[in-house]
């Protein structure tokens, strides 16, 4: 798996471009400017950084370049999470629930759902 960092903003376009792909520069400065306020040369300058990246690319369309991502979320998410538990918890995910149930910032909502995530893995591992 190739290791892509994306920014704040990247992970604004890519967001869009999992939603539906392909989109054009136009489409994606419309549905980020109200949001973001960026100008076509802010985006056209994401897009080029973000292909150097190797996050998406693009295919020549009839009238405009057509960009597609070229990682899936889930790769992305995954790097996302290592990575921030790699700066912030030296990669302990025990240390970072430890710290989220103290700071009790998880409802019962989300205990149920980490006690349903781990019983599952544990059938899968039975397997």
């Amino acid at each position: 798996m190739r290791k892509v960092n994306l920014s704040d903003a990247e992970w604004k376009i890519m967001n869009l471009l999992w939603e539906q792909a392909p989109r054009t520069m136009t489409q994606i400065t419309n549905t980020l400017k109200p949001e973001t306020g960026w100008t076509k040369h802010t985006v056209i300058s994401f897009l080029k950084r973000m292909e150097e990246k190797g996050a998406l690319h693009y295919k020549e369309g009839e009238r405009a370049k057509l960009y597609y991502p070229d990682m899936e979320r889930e790769e992305a998410a995954l790097q996302e999470t290592e990575d921030f538990l790699g700066r912030v918890f030296q990669g302990r995910m025990g240390m970072m629930l430890n710290t989220m149930v103290q700071q009790k910032a998880l409802s019962e909502e989300d205990m149920e759902e980490l006690r349903k995530i781990l019983e599952q893995a544990g059938e899968d591992g039975k397997e």
